[in-house]
């Protein structure tokens, strides 16, 4: 009997973390198909919002999706969930111009935004205590490597079966997690009638969804209607507080918050998600652009993140069962901090391999703090909250990594222009290994130090974010395990 049970969670648990893997890779694999999707479909205006669109709708679908878990069970959610991805997938694949092609990418954003932040609630409910600390590292690691795979998996399938099969590829994995989820996963749940936060979701919604929008569309919009639009989105969170604080089963319970773990984690969390965009989005250009390596070369540089990533999940997971979450993390914040000191010493003529180096060893401080907040967070809460706390620490970690490229798109595009007045030609040639062989040496080294010089500024930022994320894990409380996890939301919740 325990046998059977023991394959029938395993089963489960590939079925979600194959499920992760399907919505996190969707924003990366998309990147590589743009550019022969425009030359298809046209509409080269609008290319910024085939991304912008999954983003926004995932973004403020996560909390909603989440307090509905623990409302009305897991399973039935996740299978509405999927079943709306899928359905943005294959209606993505048979777009006849951008425009659609937009509306389809914001339905597959909305079935995203339940997919992660559930699947990962499933696993929590299914492993307790140290055995949570042993699988959250393999969920942890899916992040990391589908960032990574997304590119080079999406280069593939376009070269040899075209753009469309990039979204059709969703079906089979979604289809399959579906019958796992249906003939596999089983809950009880005890009904109680609950009062929907119905003015909460929909502050919520606009909230964040004008949040949202600012920052995708930051670089591309004039100040004055940029900063009109923010001031709103402040606003009506502003009211969004007001309210949540005063209803009696709120969308957001905010009251999450008083729990020590939870306020940490998700603070860190928004710092990792920047940072991660620091990285994933300006280190190829730096490889390329500045240093003059090959688009393979800038491909593993990056990929270097995810042998990081992967191996401190692990080793974070175990040193959890040995240790406190906090003893855990500082051990986790010195790879991280030695890693962005070694990006900010990068140059036009530095050695590879200190890129290599300062990657990996931030993917391995990743890893093992990343695991260490999902693990805390879900150990902190009893099942009726777990689904509203795991989607408050993705929602933090997805609003980071939109604030994250907003501003380091900014400095970078700050600095090289303040230095290349007709940067976005000279950056284009430099990323080209025909053209770039045609620029003359002086001029050459000129731009390629000016790219170095302006992502410098961001890898400061970046290593200012990398000590601040330490200071939140000084933060977590002193000798707290896995084992140890309690829920102290009967105070809280009152």
């Amino acid at each position: 009997m325990f046998g059977r049970q023991l394959a029938t969670r395993e089963v489960v648990f590939i079925a979600m973390i194959l499920a992760i893997f399907m919505v996190s890779v969707e924003a990366t694999i998309v990147a590589t198909a743009m550019p022969t999707i425009v030359g298809d479909l046209g509409g080269l205006r609008y290319f910024s919002w085939v991304f912008g669109a999954y983003l926004l709708t995932q973004a403020v679908t996560i909390p909603i999706y989440g307090r509905l878990a623990d409302f009305f069970g897991r399973k039935a959610l996740l299978i509405v969930a999927i079943v709306v991805f899928l359905a943005g997938s294959i209606l993505s694949g048979f777009a006849h111009d951008m425009l659609t092609l937009i509306l389809f990418r914001a339905l597959q954003g909305i079935g995203a935004g339940g997919v992660q932040p559930i699947a990962i609630t499933i696993v929590g409910d299914m492993y307790q205590g140290r055995e949570r600390a042993r699988v959250q590292g393999f969920l942890s690691s899916t992040w990391a490597f589908s960032a990574v795979i997304g590119p080079l998996l999406g280069a593939f399938l376009i070269q040899h079966f075209g753009w469309p099969i990039i979204f059709w590829l969703n079906v089979p994995v979604g289809i399959a997690c579906i019958a796992v989820v249906v003939r596999v996963y089983h809950e009880h749940i005890e009904r109680v009638a609950h009062r929907i936060d119905y003015a909460g979701s929909i502050l919520l919604a606009i909230g964040v969804g004008t949040l949202m929008y600012v920052l995708v569309m930051a670089g591309n919009m004039p100040l004055r209607p940029a900063l009109t639009l923010a001031g709103i989105a402040i606003a009506v969170l502003a009211v969004l507080i007001w309210h949540e604080l005063r209803a009696p089963e709120p969308m957001m319970p905010l009251f999450l918050y008083r729990i020590r773990i939870i306020l940490v984690a998700n603070s860190g969390n928004f710092f990792l998600g920047a940072m991660m965009m620091g990285i994933t989005a300006f280190m190829p250009t730096f490889v390329q652009g500045a240093m003059g390596r090959p688009a393979v070369i800038a491909g593993s540089v990056l990929g270097s993140i995810f042998v990081g990533w992967t191996c401190g999940s692990l080793s974070g997971a175990r040193l959890q069962l040995r240790f406190s979450y906090r003893t855990t993390a500082l051990c986790g914040t010195v790879p991280m901090l030695i890693g962005s000191c070694v990006l900010t010493t990068l140059n036009a003529g530095s050695n590879i391999a200190l890129a290599y180096a300062g990657i990996m060893l931030l993917g391995l401080g990743f890893g093992m703090i990343n695991s260490v907040f999902v693990i805390s967070t879900q150990g902190s809460v009893k099942w009726e909250l777990r689904g509203a706390a795991t989607s408050s620490n993705i929602f933090l970690r997805q609003v980071g990594q939109s604030i994250g490229s907003a501003v380091f798109g900014a400095v970078f595009n700050i600095g090289v222009y303040s230095r290349i007045p007709n940067a976005g030609k000279v950056v284009g040639q430099l990323m080209d290994p025909q053209r770039r062989a045609l620029i003359p040496a002086f001029d050459l080294a000129r731009d390629a130090n000016a790219i170095a010089l302006s992502l410098h500024e961001v890898y400061l930022i970046l290593l200012c974010l990398a000590v601040v994320a330490a200071g939140l894990v000084l933060a977590l409380p002193a000798n707290l395990r896995p084992e140890h996890a309690t829920a102290p939301l009967a105070a809280a919740a009152k």
